[in-house]
């Protein structure tokens, strides 16, 4: 099982537009693609079918914001307030 708190720590700078001013932003994928039981998420990415599959076809914003539900769904919050 992959550690929400490794993909939360990730997920928080990576949410932050300031970041890719000058790069494009980066996938979330890590390379296990599995959904949970309930098919809500990947495992590995914590993103739901729908990003899966618009990823490509997003803008800059709309990645960053995936990037950002991604720290909601892995304990982002949780993370910061327990470090």
């Amino acid at each position: 099982m992959i550690d929400p708190k490794s993909i939360a720590a990730r997920a928080l700078p990576e949410s932050d537009g300031a970041a890719f001013d000058a790069k494009p932003v980066p996938s979330p994928c890590i390379n296990v693609c599995r959904m949970t039981p309930d098919g809500s998420h990947c495992e590995g990415c914590f993103r739901t079918l729908e990003e899966l599959r618009a990823w490509r076809d997003m803008d800059d914003a709309g990645q960053r914001a995936v990037w950002a539900l991604i720290a909601q769904r892995s304990g982002g919050a949780r993370v910061l307030a327990s470090d």
